[in-house]
């Protein structure tokens, strides 16, 4: 039994290198040989109409990566990827995520894209526009990024108006604040369809309440609303694995982001869930139970 878990060729941190280390130490446990491969040493192409893959025979992909064109294609050629592409590339995309959770009854913060720019083009109208829809402080967002990068609060219309412009040539998104001047949000893991362990998490010194960006996880236990609505949202992106932030006011709960390739190290440490072998057993079973 062998399988692959594929990583970003160009990006690599502590966060990163753990879950490698730890996802391969559960599936060897299940007797399965699971080794890496970086996202530019796996070459796909089209050949006469048929996908084809340099990456050999394995039973399964663990997909790290965020290059949704090779996902896809490693589908195509016939390899049971986990997540599903279809699936990464909804949470890659945040606005993609919001649209795919919306008119499903899920809550969310009202969320506004961004026009379709080509060239720089001066446009004081969008902003005037996001600010009758909106109070500040205003989120703005890069469809892209992740571990908080990409992500800004603009307190007044300067702020706003400055955002725009670095922004505007990107999709990118402006959404409704939802918190009190601290980062502060819940994440919680989800694997097959269910809740594996959470942790809120907090950042005194910015509104992001990302660990690596200075915030503090700490054990929390989840209502059965929080539960429902981290479910709901998983099930909709159809992950078998993911990360789900809840961000929370006036006592009630609304989805901030949903990640297909959540870091785990933290968690496992302040919950002593063991994430990694729940992903594991999640995609043994998948694979081999048939």
């Amino acid at each position: 039994m062998k399988g692959l878990i594929i990583t970003n060729g160009y990006f690599s941190n502590e966060s990163t290198k753990n879950q490698v280390e730890r996802l391969t130490e559960e599936f060897n446990k299940l007797g399965v040989l699971l080794t890496e491969q970086k996202g530019n040493e796996v070459i796909t192409y089209i050949e006469n109409g048929v996908v084809k893959s340099n990456i050999g025979e394995v039973d399964f992909v663990i997909f790290l990566d965020k290059n949704i064109h090779v996902a896809k294609m490693l589908e195509k050629a016939g390899y049971k990827v986990f997540n599903s592409a279809k699936s990464i590339e909804l949470c890659d995309d945040k606005m993609l995520t919001y649209i795919s959770l919306a008119n499903q009854n899920i809550a969310m913060p009202k969320t506004l894209p961004s026009p379709i720019m080509y060239k720089s083009v001066e446009d004081s109208s969008f902003v005037s526009a996001v600010e009758k829809e909106f109070d500040y402080p205003i989120v703005v967002k890069n469809v892209y990024g992740s571990m908080g990068r990409e992500v800004y609060l603009a307190k007044n219309k300067s702020e706003l108006t400055a955002l725009y412009n670095y922004l505007k040539l990107y999709p990118h998104l402006y959404q409704e604040y939802i918190g009190d001047g601290v980062g502060k949000d819940i994440r919680v893991i989800v694997v097959g369809g269910k809740v594996i362990s959470s942790m809120q998490r907090e950042n005194e010194k910015d509104f992001r309440s990302n660990i690596g960006l200075g915030g503090v996880g700490k054990l929390i236990k989840l209502t059965k609303a929080q539960e429902d609505l981290a479910l709901n949202a998983v099930k909709v992106l159809g992950l078998d694995y993911a990360g789900v932030d809840i961000i929370s006011k006036n006592n009630k709960d609304y989805i901030c982001e949903v990640n297909s390739n959540a870091f785990f190290k933290e968690i496992e440490d302040i919950s002593g869930e063991n994430v990694a072998k729940a992903y594991a057993k999640h995609v043994f079973n998948t694979v081999y139970d048939k």
